[in-house]
């Protein structure tokens, strides 16, 4: 068994266009153990609870993927 230790973190992207956020947003929803609760898209914030804590890197693996084809 891990250990539960929920939380729920605001994560900056880098992302400008809603259409790039909201993809970012989906694909963190399609991690395990990650889901999108909120996006701001006019302050470029993802609101994300996850059920551990995790590193930014490791939460929003796919944003430089995103931004390369979107923005």
């Amino acid at each position: 068994r891990r250990n539960i230790d929920p939380i729920v973190v605001d994560i900056e992207t880098v992302l400008e266009r809603p259409v790039s956020q909201t993809i970012l947003a989906n694909s963190i929803s399609l991690t395990p153990g990650t889901l999108s609760v909120d996006l701001d898209s006019e302050n470029n914030i993802i609101k994300v609870a996850a059920i551990s804590p995790r590193e930014k890197e490791d939460i929003i693996p796919f944003e430089p993927y995103i931004k390369k084809m979107l923005e």
